[in-house]
């Protein structure tokens, strides 16, 4: 039995539509037991996305932005956060999509990317489904300052700093982005040798 035999959805509210999509859902949800559930829940809809990280091997570096994220502040934080690269798809597949979003945000122009996995980041409440991605990049590469788009009120500086530091910023809570934390742990893990790193993956 598939998911989609144990739901019946009841009715469907859409709460706003300014900037994204918010939803309120009333549904019956079929338990285990196999007993109906009447459930409501209020989804988000942004659309999907990708994220990238840029690494150069042979230098250990990594590149990652730095920009203000407002849902961030008014919870608490009181910084620019600190992420890789990334953006929605705009209907265009991943691929094409976070090579645009890498030179608009940082200037540079990746040659090869690799799709290392997707996945759900809030799935309590957001539909998005983001779709990682690393690639190798040479100082070269830098086509642009980039910078974000300043019509969409993005002001992002460029970080290029050390797979080391990067990881270091992770444990000290200098890194706290969910989909930057994922890349660097990749990266330690599959791309660094883990035996030379100074710092030890966050758990």
């Amino acid at each position: 039995m598939s998911i989609a035999d144990r739901i019946q959805v009841e009715n469907v509210t859409v709460l706003s539509d300014d900037w994204y999509v918010l939803k309120k859902t009333i549904f019956s949800f079929r338990r285990t037991d196999g007993s109906w559930q009447q459930q409501s829940r209020e989804t988000y809809d942004r659309g999907n996305g990708a994220t990238i990280l840029l690494y150069d091997l042979a230098r250990r570096t990594v590149i990652l932005t730095r920009q203000f994220r407002y849902p961030a502040f008014v919870n608490g934080h009181d910084d620019l956060l600190i992420e890789a690269p990334a953006g929605l798809l705009d209907n265009a597949e991943p691929e094409t999509r976070i090579r645009a979003e890498t030179e608009e945000e940082t200037g540079f122009r990746v040659r090869d990317v690799r799709q290392i996995f997707d996945a759900f980041m809030s799935p309590g409440s957001v539909t998005e489904r983001l779709h990682f991605f690393v690639g190798a990049y040479e100082p070269g590469d830098r086509a642009s300052q980039g910078g974000g788009n300043e019509d969409e009120g993005e002001d992002i500086a460029v970080i290029e700093t050390t797979i080391d530091d990067a990881l270091a910023m992770v444990a000290s809570g200098a890194i706290r982005d969910a989909k930057t934390i994922m890349l660097l742990q990749y990266a330690a893990l599959n791309i660094f040798s883990t035996s030379e790193l100074q710092t030890p993956v966050a758990a």
